[in-house]
């Protein structure tokens, strides 16, 4: 038998990864099992995972169409798991150390321009005026998404004990369980303060979830999920023209676009994301040629 469960405590509690990282892991490995399985006509035990196994596996999810990322992500999850097997005895060598997916596309993120990002903002703004709760949080919601660059699991994981509308600050919990403090501009602070004072208390009521500690609720009055956070942003950027998802992500890959198109340092906005890596900041500074390029061409005469 293939205890995935094991392992997946072991990402848990050894390596502290995020619920959705987890997520990814169990569903990668459960598919892996299934598959063996049917490859083998019988439920699979540890020792039928072997290199041939793995990449025929690979191989049937490269017929099936998948991205060349979720691809990487499967390669990256099996070696995980059988470098944990090894590691922990279940097996006698790590059988996929030389197992090898097809590169991640490298692609652009989706980054909207400034003019784009106020249009999306006023749309807000003038719903916010209704003095409809749900639309308050929302503009606040993307406000502060927009204004710090933060992630969706962080915004929605934030408490009302970490927001310092004083200072400007939130302080957030990111990838690896790593704690920052990010600022925020007046504008958000201003949206986050009327979401607190006229909108929060009738979102929490309406729920029955008075002790609720979340800062962002939701319509039960509980903690505001990622999901609803991704149908919101998809709906506001829905119409907009653009390449790439229509989701959270698109306001932090615009944030730090801004950022750096209005001359922030490259190590500022690292940290304000909160990656591990400069390199993976350093993708933003090929957004921002691009942009200066795609401007260049359509304003010089000579371009």
């Amino acid at each position: 038998m293939i205890d995935v469960e094991a392992f997946v405590e072991h990402l848990r509690h050894g390596r502290g990864l995020s619920e959705h990282t987890i997520r990814s892991y169990r569903s990668d490995l459960a598919d892996l099992v299934a598959f063996a399985a049917v490859h083998l006509g019988r439920d699979p035990r540890v020792a039928d995972l072997d290199l041939d196994l793995l990449r025929e596996w690979l191989y049937r999810a490269t017929r099936s169409g998948l991205a060349r990322a979720t691809l990487a992500r499967r390669s990256a999850t099996a070696r995980a798991f059988t470098r944990w097997l090894e590691e922990t005895g279940r097996t006698a060598v790590d059988v996929g150390v030389r197992l090898r997916a097809p590169k991640a596309e490298s692609r652009l993120p989706r980054v909207l321009t400034e003019p784009q990002i106020d249009g999306v903002l006023r749309s807000l703004e003038l719903r916010a005026d209704t003095d409809d709760p749900g639309a308050r949080r929302d503009l606040a919601v993307v406000e502060l998404l927009y204004g710090s660059g933060l992630r969706v699991s962080e915004l929605v994981g934030a408490d009302l004990a970490d927001v310092d509308l004083g200072r400007l600050m939130v302080r957030v919990t990111g990838k690896g369980a790593k704690q920052r403090v990010v600022p925020f501009g007046v504008p958000a602070a201003e949206a986050l303060g009327r979401y607190l004072d006229r909108a929060r208390p009738s979102l929490v009521a309406a729920g029955g979830e008075p002790g609720t500690t979340a800062f962002f609720v939701g319509a039960e009055g509980g903690r505001l999920g990622t999901r609803a956070v991704h149908r919101l942003v998809a709906r506001l950027l829905g119409d907009i023209p653009g390449a790439g998802p229509a989701g959270p992500h698109a306001l932090r890959h615009t944030a730090a676009t801004h950022l750096l198109d209005g001359g922030a340092d490259l190590r500022a906005v690292q940290e304000l994301l909160g990656h591990a890596s400069l390199g993976t900041t350093q993708i933003y500074t090929h957004v921002s040629t691009e942009r200066l390029r795609e401007s260049y061409r359509s304003a010089h005469p000579r371009a």
